[in-house]
């Protein structure tokens, strides 16, 4: 894709990793999994996302920025993500990534919506910034979100579709979810190109800890809910898988 634009192959990935949520929504929609099976993936995909965020997006903002943008930065994630994520739950998106039965029914659709938005944004604009590194994106950035993406369209799907939500409702959200996502890493890649190194490591480190604050909020309960004491054991090879792909990669 080297003869590509740049701002084009930052829509393309942010795109594909984004698509990996309509891959896990049909699994979940139409398969029958089981519930021990989903808290697995979902184990797996939390200990890749840990990684991720950890040796390419960490470390990244701190190479770029210092300590005192990439610390600034990640606090700054966590307190937002964690305060849109008490807000959206008065409106019933608390559940939005569980697969056991929790969401509402009548819960609001737009704050599902949202919630889900909120869920994806932060990792797709680290897509586009990793472009901005030299020209090309990090395959380790998009195969840790893919990855991960597709526990969390899964256990949703899963969720919705037990709560009485229509195969139109829920793909419409997942596919709406996917464009935004190459959208975000768009912007990533257009909107930071000509800002400072400390800019790009503060917005990185804030991404990391929007996620997080994500995996911990929704993710990890949903995971231990089901597989128990394997959960650990499971993060851990997913932790290590991406850690594996890193240092290949690298």
């Amino acid at each position: 894709m080297d003869s590509i634009a740049l701002w084009a192959q930052a829509g393309f990935w942010g795109f594909v990793a984004g698509a990996a949520l309509l891959l896990g929504a049909g699994v979940g929609y139409y398969m029958a999994v089981p519930q021990r099976v989903i808290a697995a993936i979902m184990a797996f995909g939390s200990g890749v996302l840990i990684s991720a965020l950890s040796f390419d997006l960490m470390d990244e903002a701190f190479r770029q920025g210092g300590f005192n943008a990439t610390a600034g930065g990640f606090l700054a994630g966590a307190l937002v993500f964690t305060a849109a994520n008490r807000a959206l739950a008065s409106f019933g998106a608390k559940h939005r990534k569980r697969s056991t039965g929790r969401q509402p029914a009548e819960g609001n659709g737009v704050a599902l919506a949202v919630g889900a938005l909120m869920d994806g944004i932060p990792e797709s604009i680290v897509i586009g910034l990793s472009l901005l590194k030299g020209g090309a994106v990090s395959v380790v950035t998009v195969a840790a979100i893919f990855l991960s993406n597709i526990p969390e369209g899964l256990s949703s799907a899963a969720g919705m579709k037990q709560a009485g939500r229509s195969a139109r409702y829920i793909f419409g959200i997942w596919g709406g979810i996917a464009l935004a996502s190459g959208a975000a890493a768009l912007t990533g890649y257009t909107v930071f190109q000509d800002f400072s190194p400390a800019v790009i490591a503060a917005t990185t480190a804030v991404a990391a800890g929007a996620i997080l604050a994500m995996l911990v909020d929704t993710m990890i309960p949903e995971a231990f809910e089901e597989a128990h004491d394997f959960a650990g054991l499971i993060t851990v090879a997913g932790f290590l898988a991406a850690f594996a792909l890193s240092k290949l990669g690298g």
